[in-house]
């Protein structure tokens, strides 16, 4: 459990560098966190309790330089502070540790199976989910749960139920900003996929053109029995 002196003065985000300004190996570590935050800002659109953090630091004492995972949830704080937004994640601010962080660990490995995995079982992060989409023999995706002040392996599985977040999250191919691979992402208890935003955009606009269509189907009917009642002699404006 982490504990702040407060009283001294403690750093803001605004006194704090914003970024450790160690650039990403590729182009997954950002979009995988991504697209699990486009996702989340669809599917908790009502809701205005939690962030997502991508290539954010994370600050969790005040004279630490902050960690910066690929991706963090916390639940329990304001979606938006201000009109700018924050500049990082300050716990003694927040007041409230993330419950789950996200490595997406590249051919360069910075330590996601060893000192990140101590570090974030230190703050008190609840999940530590690693992703290593070039593991061939060992499962990609795997899910730690802190037990005491370290992380046991809680599963391998995908999809895997979150309860103390009420979502699961697992892998699968998809296409997302047009690139069909593996991805991650959010399930619901019965393990059925959350769309991402294109996915939803698509179901609705097949939607509304299937409900076009039958629109259409039934003007062509009724048409249709107008033109043989005429020829039976009726007038089908006549009919009550």
């Amino acid at each position: 459990m982490l504990q702040y002196d407060l009283t001294r003065p403690l750093p803001t985000a605004k006194d704090l560098p914003d970024s450790d300004d160690t650039p990403v190996d590729n182009q997954l570590q950002h979009l995988i966190p991504g697209l699990l935050e486009v996702i989340l800002a669809l599917i908790w659109a009502l809701r205005q309790d939690w962030f997502f953090g991508v290539d954010m630091g994370v600050y969790y004492h005040p004279e630490e330089p902050a960690i910066v995972p690929d991706g963090f949830l916390s639940i329990g704080v304001p979606r938006v502070v201000d009109e700018g937004l924050r500049l990082s994640y300050v716990i003694w601010q927040e007041k409230k540790v993330p419950i789950l962080v996200l490595e997406v660990v590249s051919q360069t490995r910075r330590g996601e199976y060893s000192t990140k995995k101590d570090d974030y079982a230190e703050i008190g992060i609840l999940y530590y989910v690693i992703y290593n989409p070039l593991r061939k023999r060992k499962p990609p995706l795997e899910i730690h749960k802190l037990n005491g002040d370290e992380y046991e392996l809680y599963s391998l599985n995908s999809p895997t139920w979150l309860p103390e977040i009420g979502l699961g999250i697992g892998r699968e191919r998809g296409t997302y900003q047009g690139i069909e691979r593996e991805w991650l992402y959010w399930y619901d208890e019965n393990g059925t996929r959350y769309l991402t935003p294109e996915e939803q955009i698509d179901r609705d606009r097949q939607r509304a053109n299937n409900a076009e269509d039958r629109a259409m189907n039934a003007e062509q009917r009724a048409n249709l029995l107008a033109q043989r009642l005429q020829a039976l002699g009726i007038d089908p404006d006549a009919i009550d």
